[in-house]
């Protein structure tokens, strides 16, 4: 039986702060001041008996107990609203399908899937959301979204949901097409002559990137730029000697036509599987089994665009 003292505001509350890891921004998000926030947050705990989340950071994150209570109260919403919705809409409102997706899931393989997808479900909105893999798989545990469209859940992370990998894909250094190094013989400790944009702390990418320069010597290395955003990437990259390091999807159409290059070095750097995460505990609906056959259909149909398992280049 539910506790009679916990009300839609604790939860609501609670998942805002989830998301966001802040409770002025929860705060802002809900339109209440941040002492309410606060104190609905502290009920929350009290009802309970446990701490829902650790204060100690700047960020406020997540307790264990606090994970577990995201996971099923975040599913418990949003089949609620979907419940309200059934009842409330008649005739039935044009169904909806959210999608989160990693930039490098964004630039070729979703927008292929989704026009297929447009073709089998001309009355689906589909709505698609960008931004950090730890950040979608948040946002796919509490419900607002359907599911997550990048790279496999850390190892302590996969609790509750499912995944199936699409295809691997590499991290590469990339420079303009006439990068001094480009035009002659070198050594890869000449990389560090040059300036380096990295991926943030916060990336998936990020610690690979990371153990590839300490494996050739190149140690507390203080990048020029942190940053995944292909837009901006590719701005500084093409004015400047930069060698940036970033997963191949988010620059692959550039370096089809020319504008970027890939620095070539003797192996790849490690990259890790792209694929589907979904709730596992959720029902599938017809929306989201054909999206994910239509995700499966452009990675085969596309087998130069995205690194499979077997691919050798």
């Amino acid at each position: 039986m539910i506790d009679p003292h916990i009300r839609m505001r604790h939860i609501r509350c609670f998942l805002e702060t989830a998301r966001l890891g802040s409770l002025s921004a929860a705060a802002n998000a809900l339109n209440v001041s941040q002492p309410a926030a606060s104190k609905t947050i502290k009920e929350l705990e009290d009802i309970l008996g446990v701490p829902m989340f650790d204060r100690s950071g700047r960020r406020l994150a997540l307790t264990m107990a606090g994970k577990l209570f995201q996971q099923h109260a975040g599913s418990a919403m949003i089949d609620l609203q979907r419940a309200q919705d059934l009842v409330r809409e008649a005739p039935r409102a044009p169904s909806r399908l959210s999608v989160g997706a990693l930039p490098t899931a964004a630039t070729f393989l979703l927008p292929e899937a989704a026009l297929k997808f447009r073709d089998m479900h001309p009355d689906c909105l589909l709505r698609v959301t960008t931004g950090p893999n730890w950040m979608l798989l948040s946002q796919l545990r509490e419900g607002a979204l359907d599911m997550v469209v990048g790279r496999m859940p850390p190892a302590g992370a996969v609790e509750g949901l499912s995944f199936r990998q699409l295809y691997s894909e590499k991290v590469v250094p990339v420079v303009r097409p006439n990068h001094p190094l480009l035009s002659r013989s070198w050594q890869l400790e000449e990389i560090g002559n040059y300036p380096l944009m990295l991926p943030p702390s916060g990336a998936v990418i990020a610690s690979s990137v990371r153990s590839y320069l300490h494996s050739i010597g190149l140690n507390n290395v203080s990048p020029a730029f942190e940053n995944v955003s292909l837009a901006f990437g590719r701005r500084v990259v093409q004015r400047s000697d930069v060698i940036w390091f970033i997963s191949h999807g988010v620059v692959g159409a550039e370096l089809e036509n020319g504008t970027l290059a890939v620095l070539e070095l003797e192996g790849d750097l490690l990259g890790g599987p792209v694929g589907v995460s979904m709730r596992d505990q959720t029902l599938s609906s017809a929306e989201q089994r054909d999206f994910v056959s239509v995700l499966l259909e452009t990675t085969k149909a596309h087998p130069t665009r995205m690194y499979r398992n077997d691919h050798s280049g």
